[in-house]
């Protein structure tokens, strides 16, 4: 607001203006006028006031008209109006209060209840210009947050010789608790995990950054070679132990905060098609194979980053030409919509089994799918989505 209230009278009688204005003239306001309703949104629109003081019946546009046009723009609907107007019967009350007039003042007034009355709706203003600010402040953050939390995120799937593999991600609000991840090691093998941490907003999009480097970086086991010659590690090892680094020192330093992950992480040997993962309390990803059948990878371990003491087991399938996996969480079966359905299991494996798609095809598929699903109904989860195919 600015430092001197600039107030609009809006009134067809000069006699009328001129009376508001040496009412006002002891005050530190600065007083802008208009004649009809038509002129009042135009002084809106070019001076920003931050009272009106609005009459009735006047000629071109009535007030009635400027209530209904200034709350339905965006850019007025905050600014508090008071009627004052000798057309002060109930019905007419009513109608200026539900149109939304912040007051309502019958000619003619009493001065001090004016002053009161404007006193009132200036302070309400004030306190609204604040919230904003520090509403549009906060956006900015969290706009900020959500562009280092995009760093955490791979920029591009890598490319596998005879395979396809795609993603997609939509988070819920600003920052997001669900992460993924698809690296190659040294020796050509892919790995690649999907996780949610429990918790929504930015608590759980924190806990998602210490995730995934963790897991990153222990998935790579070159890191802890002590030698120059590269250490060669089986992928259940390799992920074994990733895990269980992970989901020990989450429990152990972080004890307090009660926080874990779901999560599946695989790595697949692209020559053979040995996929080796472990599902840590994950959704069980589906694997549809070339002759329509569907199986399920359940989990071999609890959550992450709960227990210390937690013990993971490895599972192993092949993949062969034409076999599908989708990996995902939660957030998919768990998408409701404004009729209280959940898009659930059983939609879902109908889904997979519409036909064949390219893994980029069937992910962005399923993204519109939820999406015409909720029918405009608000995002409640995350929404993370990996799927592999063996050409």
């Amino acid at each position: 607001m600015n430092q001197q209230p600039r107030i609009l009278i809006v009134d067809d009688e000069p006699f009328n203006i001129d009376y508001l204005e040496q009412e006002l003239s002891e005050l530190d306001y600065e007083i802008v006028t208009a004649v009809n309703g038509q002129e009042a949104l135009e002084k809106i629109k070019e001076t920003s006031p931050d009272l009106v003081l609005l009459d009735i019946m006047m000629p071109i546009m009535d007030g009635f008209a400027v209530l209904d046009q200034a709350k339905a723009d965006s850019a007025m609907r905050d600014i508090p109006i008071i009627v004052i107007s000798a057309n002060n019967d109930l019905k007419s009350v009513v109608k200026g209060i539900e149109k939304g007039a912040d007051d309502y003042l019958p000619k003619p007034f009493e001065p001090r209840i004016l002053h009161a009355r404007i006193n009132t709706s200036l302070e309400r203003k004030r306190l609204r210009d604040q919230e904003q600010l520090y509403l549009q402040s906060l956006e900015k953050e969290l706009n900020i947050a959500r562009d280092i939390q995009k760093e955490f995120l791979p920029i591009e799937i890598p490319s596998v010789a005879g395979w396809e593999v795609a993603a997609f991600f939509k988070a819920a609000k600003f920052v997001a608790g669900d992460y993924y991840d698809a690296f190659i090691l040294p020796d050509g093998n892919l790995v690649f995990l999907v996780g949610d941490v429990c918790g929504k907003g930015v608590g759980a999009a924190l806990f998602m950054t210490l995730f995934r480097s963790l897991l990153r970086a222990t998935s790579s086991a070159e890191y802890f070679s002590e030698g120059t010659e590269p250490v060669s590690y089986s992928p259940a090892t390799r992920i074994g132990q990733a895990v269980s680094i992970t989901n020990r020192y989450v429990a152990e330093t972080h004890e307090r905060a009660l926080v874990f992950s779901t999560l599946f992480v695989g790595v697949l040997d692209a020559q053979t098609g040995k996929l080796t993962y472990i599902n840590g309390g994950n959704e069980p990803p589906y694997l549809l194979r070339a002759d329509g059948s569907l199986e399920e990878l359940r989990p071999t371990g609890p959550v992450v980053g709960y227990m210390p003491d937690a013990k993971f087991k490895t599972g192993e399938v092949n993949m062969g030409s034409g076999d599908s996996l989708l990996v995902y969480t939660d957030g998919i079966p768990d998408t409701k919509n404004d009729q209280n359905e959940f898009f659930g299991h059983d939609r879902l494996k109908d889904f997979l089994k519409q036909g064949d798609a390219t893994s980029e095809q069937r992910v962005n598929r399923l993204g519109s799918e939820l999406e015409n699903f909720v029918d405009g109904a608000n995002q409640f989860d995350d929404i993370t989505i990996m799927a592999l195919k063996r050409l």
